[in-house]
């Protein structure tokens, strides 16, 4: 399967050669702050996978404390992707061009979500990190 991807103001690009996976929807405030939303979304690629087509020089990248982090659009602020030891190792949903065929399967860190935040019934919740 091939993804495009692509920031709000369309200067960065890329592609994702194969499936998206583990689609997951986080509600902790360091997500709302990052995605600045209710939550993200954001589904597990493999690096090998994953290629930037353009506008690599209007990325800008945090990493945080525990070592993972995002990278950006500096000039429209859409996160892309997330980050570890240097390697994309997912992408935010709502950044993609193409439907990944995928569904959000767990909603994580619910147990701190922001008190206006109504989760549906029904959905698979967990208040910290799922067991793995």
């Amino acid at each position: 399967m091939k993804l495009t991807g692509e920031c709000f103001c369309g200067k960065v690009k890329y592609e994702i050669n194969g499936v998206v996976r583990d689609a997951r929807s986080c509600h902790c405030s360091r997500c709302r702050k990052a995605f600045s939303s209710q939550a993200s979304a954001y589904a597990l690629v493999n690096p090998s996978e994953f290629k930037w087509l353009s506008g690599i020089e209007h990325l800008s990248t945090y990493i945080g404390e525990h070592g993972y982090g995002f990278q950006f659009c500096s000039l429209c602020g859409s996160t892309l992707c997330g980050i570890h030891q240097n390697e994309v190792h997912g992408v935010t949903l709502g950044c993609l061009n193409d439907d990944p065929e995928i569904e959000i399967g767990r909603h994580i860190f619910v147990g701190s979500k922001a008190s206006w935040e109504v989760i549906p019934d029904g959905v698979l919740q967990y208040d910290e990190y799922p067991p793995e």
